[in-house]
């Protein structure tokens, strides 16, 4: 069974993130959508609410799931028995980046990084520009998806 780790921190889930694991789930048996727990990172949306975006998204996807967690995203795929991180790379930048992530979770363990380049018309989205448009009282909708919605 092919499973991937598609790790972040989903504050909040965007159209970017939606079309990665929409495009990952016919690559892979499961797809385990993990949201990383920072204690010293201050998050516009709850744990709590992250999740339900992500379930609510995909509760249609029964080969996607939601979990949190604490620690190395290698330690954490270890713990699980994940062989893949899946992670979406919108440009340049995100592939160096990402690039040296790769190759630490490879040296630290068996753990390869499958690479989706975004869809043209999300590659500009990034979850700190969603969050910079909220807090302007921006139009935020555009970005994310339909389930997403800031309370009022």
């Amino acid at each position: 069974m092919k499973r991937a780790l598609f790790p972040g921190s989903f504050d909040p889930l965007t159209l970017g993130h939606y079309d990665i694991i929409k495009r990952g789930v016919p690559v892979f048996d499961e797809i385990i959508v993990a949201i990383g727990v920072n204690a010293d990172k201050k998050y516009m949306f709850s744990l709590e609410e992250r999740i339900k975006f992500i379930e609510d998204a995909f509760a249609h996807e029964p080969k996607v799931k939601v979990v949190s967690y604490t620690g190395l995203t290698v330690d954490f795929c270890k713990e699980l028995g994940i062989e893949f991180i899946l992670r979406g790379l919108r440009n340049p930048a995100d592939f160096e980046f990402e690039k040296a992530i790769a190759h630490t979770n490879r040296d630290l363990a068996p753990i390869e990084t499958v690479f989706l380049l975004t869809s043209a018309s999300t590659s500009y989205i990034a979850s700190s520009i969603v969050r910079d448009v909220i807090r302007n009282n921006g139009d935020y909708t555009k970005l994310v998806p339909d389930n997403v919605r800031v309370k009022k």
